[in-house]
């Protein structure tokens, strides 16, 4: 088990509905950058922005943009994750992506749809968690919308990780810096939330405020409204110290989720 692991994200800007440009944009951020991390995190749906036209730049798994992370992730030695459109069974997914060094990938579904932007009518919603397993740590990946539901990232399984990778408009930013903070507190966990900047096709406003919070809901990274590279290192002993002082999670209510 390593006692600590480096995380670095990616607030930035996106292309609209451009996969080549917003792959050169952030190959080239990483690529010629220094940062030195076991992770690297881009927001969700990295290569389009949150377009409601997935049939037009859906990829399949064998796309452009995976083989792009495989690309990234050896050349540097380094996970890195993000969303992109997926197309399965002529159905159109959501998809968190995360990409190991060595090429194994893992991969998440978003399960609540936006249903106010109408991404509920295009894109099909996803039915399980994923936990990943890398160097010694459980994370627990998530999209967006997720975030306002708890039920879905209760930590039953002992994760050390929240991860939420968003297109989080700027008049809910209240929400958003709630919502994370109270995610850690409340599963005893470290939690990153990683969202965009600038302004979408839609001409919705996105401030950022990208952000990394201890157990305890301490703020260890926070990104406000800045373009670039953030880094940050999350420790675990750190984190079972607090868990086996409070033992808040040992109280925890038991159920079963149903659809």
């Amino acid at each position: 088990m390593n006692s600590t692991i480096s995380i670095s994200y990616i607030q930035s800007d996106l292309i609209w509905e451009n996969p080549k440009e917003n792959r050169s944009l952030f190959g080239v951020q990483i690529m010629n950058s220094s940062f030195s991390s076991d992770i690297i995190i881009l927001p969700e749906l990295f290569t389009t922005g949150f377009t409601m036209h997935p049939q037009q730049f859906a990829e399949t798994m064998d796309g452009k943009t995976i083989n792009w992370m495989k690309i990234i992730a050896k050349s540097k030695d380094i996970a890195i994750v993000g969303s992109l459109i997926i197309v399965e069974n002529d159905k159109y997914y959501n998809r968190l992506i995360f990409v190991e060094p060595n090429g194994n990938i893992a991969t998440y579904d978003k399960r609540h749809l936006f249903t106010y932007g109408g991404e509920d009518k295009v894109y099909t919603s996803g039915k399980k968690r994923l936990i990943i397993e890398y160097k010694g740590w459980k994370f627990c990946p998530m999209i967006c919308y997720d975030l306002r539901f708890p039920v879905w990232s209760r930590n039953c399984d002992n994760y050390d990780v929240l991860l939420y990778i968003a297109n989080w408009p700027k008049p809910r930013t209240t929400a958003w810096n709630t919502l994370l903070k109270a995610r850690s507190i409340e599963n005893m966990c470290y939690t990153i939330g990683v969202n965009r900047i600038g302004v979408d096709g839609n001409k919705l406003l996105y401030s950022g405020n990208s952000q990394a919070i201890n157990m305890l809901g301490e703020q260890l990274i926070f990104s406000n409204d800045k373009k670039g590279i953030f880094t940050g290192l999350l420790d675990k002993q750190q984190l079972l110290k607090a868990r086996n002082k409070f033992q808040f999670l040992n109280d925890k209510d038991s159920f079963v989720l149903h659809k």
